[in-house]
């Protein structure tokens, strides 16, 4: 086998070395024997190393995932005794990649129907002001012309609008986080 071109191998030592220790808990968490993993990431690493270019990859992170997986699914079919688990493990394990997680996609899609929630809250033309400027991203001459108002009172809306969402969020953020109760607190309750 040839060597890889340099620039292959500062790729691998920037792009793919930082996610070998996830790459190796999702190989544990597939119930491989130690001895397995290591030689799965040896193997990942070569098939890496072998490539001619690396510019057709988007996320170095979930290839190197999908050539771990595929290596171990390969090494485990070969198996004479193959645990019928470890097989299944691999299979339902998603492959990582820079993609957010369904927790995270939900999170956000909480966090913009609260910002929405706060805009539509927002004084008439200061939401107009806001929604122009901030969502549709409309210049603030643009605004000023059609709204037959100033500029500097375009920006100060766009800005006040900004505030009080941050101030609502904040207020809410607060009143959500427990409490932690002090031990007088809690001695005048007992």
């Amino acid at each position: 086998m040839e060597s890889a071109p340099d620039h292959i191998i500062r790729w691998v030592g920037s792009q793919i070395l930082p996610h070998e220790a996830d790459v190796r808990a999702w190989l544990y968490r597939a119930r491989l024997a130690r001895e397995d993993v290591e030689d799965i990431l040896q193997e990942a690493y070569c098939k890496i190393a072998e490539l001619s270019q690396v510019d057709h990859i988007l996320s170095p992170r979930g290839y190197f995932f999908t050539v771990a997986k595929n290596i171990a699914l390969m090494r485990v079919r070969r198996a004479r005794i193959v645990r019928i688990d470890s097989v299944d493990e691999i299979d339902r394990l998603d492959v990582m990649s820079d993609a957010p997680s369904p927790e995270q996609e939900t999170v956000a899609r909480y966090e913009l129907a609260r910002v929405m929630r706060l805009i539509a809250e927002l004084p008439a033309r200061c939401r107009q002001v806001f929604e122009m400027r901030k969502i549709q991203g409309l210049p603030q001459k643009e605004i000023a012309r059609v709204m037959g108002i100033s500029e500097t009172i375009v920006e100060n809306e766009a800005a006040k609008g900004l505030r009080l969402i941050m101030r609502s969020m904040t207020e809410q953020d607060r009143n959500t986080k427990p409490q932690k109760e002090s031990p007088r607190d809690a001695a005048r309750r007992n």
